[in-house]
């Protein structure tokens, strides 16, 4: 996949707990985040779940692409500190959603099965009944 893999710059974060990395690398087509996140893994002897990569950038017509990134000291680190994706919050939102319709619709069935109890009784309707002839 990749033909050479260049650290440009390494720069250690302590108050983030993480090494924050750029590097080039150069190749017949840009390198999928996942691509990427395998050779910074092999570079830098890290787990793939403490690596954030933040961008993949390349020229038209040239081979070379810019990737800049960030390697966590833990995953925990990792979730603290770098914001969600949008995948991720589009997910929490359709959960909440989801759970909201199951809610209303909870609502829904219990008042049309008070009301459907309601109609039924005789009482109720004879009474109804007894209403409407006075108006």
């Amino acid at each position: 996949m990749a033909d050479d893999f260049k650290i440009l710059e390494e720069k250690e974060n302590p108050l983030f707990n993480r090494k924050e990395i750029k590097a080039s690398i150069e190749a017949t087509v840009t390198p999928s985040h996942a691509d990427v996140k395998k050779l910074i893994c092999e570079k830098f002897s890290s787990q793939i779940e403490k690596i954030k990569i933040k961008k993949i950038s390349g020229k038209f017509g040239s081979r070379t692409s810019i990737i800049t990134a960030n390697i966590y000291d833990s995953k925990e680190n990792l979730e603290k500190t770098e914001p969600k994706s949008q995948r991720g919050i589009d997910e929490v939102k359709k959960e909440e959603k989801k759970v909201g319709e199951e809610i209303i619709k909870k609502e829904t069935d219990n008042k049309s099965a008070e009301e459907t109890t309601e109609e039924k009784s005789p009482e109720k309707e004879i009474k109804k009944a007894e209403s409407e002839k006075t108006n």
